[in-house]
């Protein structure tokens, strides 16, 4: 199961910031041709949940959050994480080292953005 750091994801590919929301809209794309092969996939953005994909929705077997106002993402990923029984099932995907760290604290194993990127076929 992964639990993604959409912003960070997002980052990885040049020119990503110019349009947002079509970068998020891009990436939950990704995700969701990525867990068509069985994958469970939850994906979390800073900022605020765009009017076509609100907090909590799903798009095919992705789940997508938004960081809660006045929060970061970081903060939704280590909340959806300590809601699981079972943390040791989890993928942490992100390249802040922080978030690392707060990740493999709670016995979960943590992916490189990048690396994510690559699976994604870019």
């Amino acid at each position: 199961m992964y639990l993604v750091d959409g912003n960070n994801v997002m980052g990885q590919r040049v020119g990503w910031h110019r349009d947002k929301p079509a970068a998020r809209r891009r990436l939950i794309s990704d995700l969701v041709h990525f867990a068509e092969g069985g994958e469970r996939v939850t994906v979390v953005f800073d900022g605020r949940p765009d009017p076509d994909t609100p907090d909590g929705s799903s798009r095919g077997d992705v789940q997508v959050f938004f960081a809660h106002p006045g929060a970061t993402a970081d903060d939704r990923i280590i909340e959806l994480l300590d809601e699981q029984p079972e943390r040791a099932d989890w993928i942490v995907v992100t390249s802040d080292r922080e978030l690392v760290s707060r990740a493999q604290s709670r016995g979960c194993r943590v992916l490189r953005s990048g690396e994510l990127r690559r699976r994604l076929g870019d």
